[in-house]
This record gives structure tokens, C-alpha cells and sequence, in this order.
């Protein structure tokens, strides 16, 4: 019993220290996203910043402009700058397989009233969570918080549970009034992410991918693809970017895999209507009386 009980606070201690790890990051981070500078600089910032902090990336760092909701982050050699945009840093942290995911909004196109929806629903959320509360109440109060503004939340993107090296477990947490959902208990470990969008509130799939998971194990033929997927293994059943492999024929090793069905591609997310989107997110535990937020 004992044994078991430590192990529990060992485990929360772990998702704590990723949280800290992130918060110091993010705020790092947040100073870089200016008109003119890099993208890949920022995302590179991120991810060795992280290391040498103690933690390890849980996934790319995510750089999603304007009308991009999530799953941007650049290319190898990328020459991109942030212009007039509205920029979403969505940054993961895990130690030891424990992770902290969180994301912030940096707005640069003057549409401030859309970032405040996005974090005034993500609080509203936080005010709610506890053991007992469901999933569905959360998304309604998500919504509710949204509407106010005269925007929409994007209904088919959703927060999610976290485990040992799972970024997106169950439970979904949505961000729109559901009947029912499914109910807290303390010891539950969530990330809770609104977005809020000028559009239509639905996203889907764009044209190309610079992120990918491993979904399943099994034996390949060619040295070419053997070798892209031993670098891939090293990150588990984690995301990861494109540019963090080398090989000289990537491209072709990354579609023979995904052909397999070993590799899994995230498309970057895009806002139907091609409205802006902002996101607001933390990692919060469930608690006794309500919940910890470990990424604020």
C-alpha cells in the first residue's frame, strides 16, 4: 500500500516538473514571437531549451498561424517569419514519459477579442474541473464563454487525457455543449485547450504534414526505411518532426512507412472559413476539491 502510494506522488511529481519545465519555456518563447523573426528559430529555441532544462519534447513545437488551428511546425531549413499573424505556441514537455502540454496565444494582427475568448473559456473551464463534474459540462462552459464574444469554438478539435507517453489519451474534453461526457475522478490528468475562431468553427485536414507518430511495430525491408524508423522508435509513441530525422531519402522512407501503417501523419489542422483561431491551454490534475494547474 505504501509502495503504491508513493509510487502516485512519484508520478504526480514527474507531471509537476514538466509543468515547471514548460512554464519557463513558454514564457522564454513568448518574448521571440515578433514581426520578422524566425519560426524555426523559435521552434528550435523550444525544444533545446526544454532539453536543457531537464524535460524532453513531448511533440514538436507547434507554430499555427491565422488560419492554421494546430499542427504547423517548420520544415528543416524554414525561412519563414511571423508577419501580422495570429500565432499559437502549443509546446509539450515530458519527463520520463509524464507530460505538461500547454499552449498560448501571441497575437500580432490586432484581434485581441479573439485571444481573450480563448482564455476566458480555458479559465471558465479550470473554474469547473473536479471529481464529479463531466466532460459535457466543461464543453459547455467552453461554448457559453466563447459564443459571448460573437465567436465560435471549433467543434471538432477537442482537450484531451494525458498518460505515461500518450499526448492524447482519454478522456476528450470537447469545446462545445455535450449531453453526458464522461465524469472526473481525482487523480485524472487533462489538458484542457479552447479555441476560438471569427469562422466557421470547423477544421479540416491541409495538404501536408511535418509531423508524425509511431502507431505500430513490424519489420521493414529496405536499409533506407530500417534506418529512418530506428530514429523514429526513439520517440516512442510520441510525435515527432520531420526535421528531427536524417537521411537522404526521407521523403520516400516517410511514405513507405506510413504506407505500412507503421507512421501516422498529422496534417496541419486549417479553420474551414479561413478564419483566424487563437487556443488557450493548460495541464490540470484532478484533485480532491477541484484541480492543480501545472503548466500556469
Amino acid at each position: 500500500m505504501t509502495d503504491n502510494v508513493t509510487n502516485k506522488q512519484e508520478i504526480l511529481e514527474k507531471y509537476r516538473e514538466a509543468g515547471s519545465i514548460l512554464k519557463i519555456v513558454r514564457t522564454e518563447a513568448v518574448e521571440m514571437v515578433k514581426v520578422g523573426n524566425s519560426l524555426l528559430k523559435v521552434a528550435e529555441f523550444v525544444e533545446n531549451r526544454t532539453i536543457e532544462l531537464g524535460g524532453r519534447p513531448a511533440f514538436p513545437c507547434n507554430i499555427s498561424r491565422n488560419e492554421e488551428a494546430a499542427h504547423a511546425t517548420p520544415k528543416a531549413g524554414d525561412s519563414d517569419i511571423f508577419g501580422k499573424d495570429m500565432v499559437k505556441l502549443d509546446l509539450g514537455v515530458h519527463v520520463d514519459g509524464y507530460i505538461a502540454d500547454s499552449a498560448v496565444t501571441v497575437d500580432l494582427s490586432g484581434n485581441s477579442d479573439i485571444v481573450k475568448a480563448a482564455e476566458e473559456a480555458l479559465a471558465a473551464a479550470i473554474d469547473l474541473a473536479r471529481p464529479g463534474i463531466t466532460t459535457g459540462k466543461i464543453g459547455a462552459a467552453i461554448e457559453n464563454s466563447i459564443r459571448s464574444y460573437g465567436l465560435n469554438p471549433i467543434v471538432n478539435l477537442t482537450g484531451h487525457g494525458l498518460s505515461r507517453y500518450e499526448a492524447h489519451d482519454n478522456p476528450s474534453v470537447p469545446n462545445r455543449h455535450m449531453e453526458g461526457g464522461v465524469i472526473l475522478k481525482e487523480g485524472d490528468v487533462l489538458a484542457i485547450e479552447p479555441f476560438a475562431t471569427n469562422g466557421a468553427g470547423i477544421v479540416h485536414d491541409g495538404s501536408w504534414a511535418e509531423i508524425y507518430s509511431l502507431i505500430r511495430k513490424k519489420p521493414v525491408r529496405m536499409p533506407v526505411v530500417r534506418n529512418v524508423l530506428k530514429q523514429v522508435e526513439e520517440y516512442k509513441e510520441l510525435p515527432f518532426a520531420k526535421r528531427w530525422l536524417e537521411s537522404d531519402k526521407l521523403e520516400f522512407a516517410l511514405i513507405q512507412l506510413e504506407k505500412a501503417g507503421i507512421l501516422h501523419a498529422y496534417p496541419v489542422l486549417l479553420e474551414s472559413a479561413g478564419g483566424l483561431v487563437a487556443q488557450a491551454e493548460h495541464t490540470i490534475i484532478i484533485t480532491k476539491d477541484g484541480c492543480e494547474v501545472t503548466t500556469k
